[in-house]
């Protein structure tokens, strides 16, 4: 006894949507670990020299310095709580930072 057409399609649609759901793993376990990669090649660099960064903690903000070209950089919400300080309070920070 051989399927109907319609028992065919529907069989044929369950292995495609089974095939389909493995292929969405596969690339989500990919894509989960090439974040990782990333963020293991990447985590605490400079994004404009690639060197290291040194964590400067500063009235609760984490600011990055790099130990090669000096860039300043903030996670994210920092800006807006740096933005926050009242001038004085800039001044000091910037002066942390001055040679």
């Amino acid at each position: 006894m051989r399927p109907s057409e319609r028992e065919a399609e529907y069989v044929a649609r369950m292995e495609f949507e089974r095939l389909k759901k493995l292929e969405m793993e596969k690339h989500k376990m990919l894509a989960t670990a090439e974040k990782k990669r990333l963020k293991d090649l990447h985590n605490m660099r400079c994004p404009k020299c690639g060197m290291d960064l040194i964590e400067i903690d500063y009235q609760q903000i984490k600011i990055d310095k790099c130990s090669e070209c000096d860039g300043i950089w903030l996670d994210a919400g920092e800006l807006e709580t740096v933005s926050g300080l009242e001038k004085t309070g800039l001044d000091k920070l910037f002066s942390v930072f001055r040679k």
